[in-house]
């Protein structure tokens, strides 16, 4: 059995979907199934291609025991839609910005994490906010729904 593919996006991919890539990981690990799983992140715009993650996320993420050490960013693909599985959008701009870049969305792969939670919101992004905790929280709520929802 193929492991699914998740890639999870955001504007830079310093931020919220590095820090989602990393909780998604920490989750499937903790219940013994990350061979279940292929899990990475990257961005809509190439603004900070080949940067490291934002110290904030590497501190809440840190604050959980969980590493998100050779990790930089990366600009999305036009392969990436026929590459990954699900394609899950931080937020409305993130998800707009896939759309347009692949062309639509013909398999109903782009989601955004939140509605994971049953939630219709975006994730806020920190690097305009400043509250990582807030964003991380709202991430982890994502990503457990997420997790429930593949792995019953």
């Amino acid at each position: 059995m193929s492991p699914i593919r998740i890639l999870f996006v955001c504007h830079g991919n310093i931020c919220r979907s590095p820090m989602a890539e990393f909780v998604m990981k920490d989750i499937a690990d903790r219940h013994r199934e990350g061979a279940f799983f292929d899990i990475a992140s990257a961005a809509t715009s190439d603004e900070e291609t080949g940067n490291p993650v934002h110290p904030g996320t590497v501190d809440m993420l840190s604050k959980a025991g969980i590493s998100c050490e050779g990790k930089f960013a990366r600009r999305l693909r036009s392969t990436d839609y026929a590459a990954w599985d699900l394609l899950i959008g931080m937020d409305e701009a993130n998800v707009k910005g896939m759309r347009r870049m692949f062309g639509g969305d013909p398999d109903s792969k782009i989601k955004k994490l939140l509605e994971f939670a049953g939630e219709t919101g975006d994730i806020a992004d920190p690097w305009y906010t400043g509250d990582f905790g807030a964003t991380y929280d709202d991430v982890v709520a994502g990503c457990t729904g997420l997790y429930h929802y593949l792995r019953g």
